[in-house]
C-alpha cells in the first residue's frame, strides 16, 4: 500500500473533518497514519488485519476503563474500507521530549498490574513469523542459515514452553520499547497497542536487555529502566531462553528484506554468524 493508495481509503472513509488530502502522513509502513486536527486515522494494509483492529480498539477501550495512560480511541470499532480496516484516534499532544527506557518501565509496571480484560487476548507468539519471514528471503539467504534459525526456532519454542515464570502472568504490551512511549505535558502514555498480549510479563522486560546486548543501549539506561521497574529480568533463569527466541525472530524479520536490500543481507549475515558463533557481544543494527 503506497501512499496514495492509503489517501483514497482515508478519503473514501469520511472521517477527518477536512480534505484527506491535506491529512499529514506520520507513518506509511505495517500501517499508513495520518494526522489532522485531533485525530489520527490508522489505516492497515489489507482485510486480513481486521480483527487485529478490532482487538486494538477493545484494548483501548479496556486500558481507558482502567486509566491506564495509554493512547485513546476516538470510535469503538473499526470500518472496512475499499478492503482496508480504518481505526480512529483522538491525537496525542507534541511530544516535550523522547522517550526513554525509564519511561516505559513505569508505564510496563501500570499494565504488568492489571488482571486480565472481559475478552481473550492471544499469546505472544514472538517465533510465529519466522517461516513467513524466511519464506519471503527465498533465495537471497544462505538455506543453511534458514535451516539453521528454523532449529533454533523450534529448540527455542520448546524451550519456551516450560519456563518457570518469576512474575504472575497476565497481560503484556508485546512490544515493549522506548519508541512505543509518547511523552507529553500530562507524562509518558503507550501507544501502538496492536501487540498487547496475555503471556509471560518476563517478554515485557528482555526486549530492553536484549537492547543493551546487542542494539547498544546505554548501561546507565538500562540501569534507570530496571530500578524503575524494580526488577532485572536477567537475574531470572529463564531471561536467557527468551532473550534466544527474540534473536531467533529478529535474524528472521530482517532477512524477508534481503532480496530487495543488500544492507539487510549483511546485517543478516552478521546476525546469523554471531549467533553460529555464540557470541553475545557482536553488536546488531536497528533496522
Amino acid at each position: 500500500m503506497d501512499e496514495a493508495r492509503a489517501r483514497g481509503v482515508l478519503a473514501a472513509a469520511g472521517v477527518l473533518p477536512g480534505p484527506a488530502r491535506d491529512a499529514q502522513l506520520l507513518a506509511l509502513g505495517e500501517n499508513a497514519v495520518f494526522a489532522a486536527g485531533d485525530l489520527v486515522v490508522k489505516i492497515g494494509r489489507d482485510a486480513e488485519l481486521l480483527d487485529r483492529a478490532r482487538r486494538e480498539l477493545e484494548i483501548a477501550l479496556w486500558l481507558a476503563k482502567a486509566d491506564a495512560p495509554a493512547v485513546r480511541a476516538a470510535r469503538d470499532e473499526p470500518l472496512l474500507v475499499d478492503g482496508h480496516p480504518v481505526t480512529v484516534w483522538h491525537r496525542l499532544p507534541d511530544a516535550v521530549r523522547p522517550a526513554e527506557p525509564r519511561d516505559l518501565a513505569e508505564l510496563l509496571r501500570v499494565v504488568h498490574a492489571l488482571p486480565a480484560p472481559p475478552f481473550a487476548l492471544p499469546r505472544r507468539e514472538l517465533l510465529g513469523g519466522v517461516e513467513r519471514w524466511l519464506r519471503l528471503a527465498g533465495d537471497a539467504i544462505d538455506p543453511a542459515d534458514a535451516a539453521y534459525l528454523r532449529e533454533r526456532r523450534d529448540g527455542f519454542a520448546a524451550a519456551a514452553a516450560q519456563l518457570v515464570p518469576h512474575l504472575t502472568p497476565g497481560p503484556i504490551h508485546g512490544d515493549a520499547l522506548p519508541r512505543n512511549v509518547h511523552v507529553g505535558p500530562d507524562g509518558p502514555v503507550l501507544v501502538d497497542l496492536e501487540t498487547f498480549s496475555a503471556d509471560l510479563r518476563e517478554h515485557d522486560l528482555v526486549v530492553m536487555a536484549l537492547s543493551r546486548d546487542r542494539y547498544g543501549l546505554p548501561a546507565e539506561a538500562y540501569d534507570a529502566f530496571t530500578s524503575a521497574y524494580g526488577w532485572d529480568v536477567r537475574a531470572w533463569p529463564g531471561c536467557s531462553v527468551l532473550r534466544g527466541a527474540r534473536e531467533t525472530a529478529s535474524c528472521a524479520w530482517v532477512a524477508q528484506h534481503a532480496p530487495s536490500n543488500p544492507k539487510a543481507l549483511t546485517e543478516f549475515r552478521r546476525r546469523v554468524a554471531s549467533l553460529r558463533d555464540g557470541d553475545e557481544t557482536v553488536r546488531w543494527h536497528p533496522f
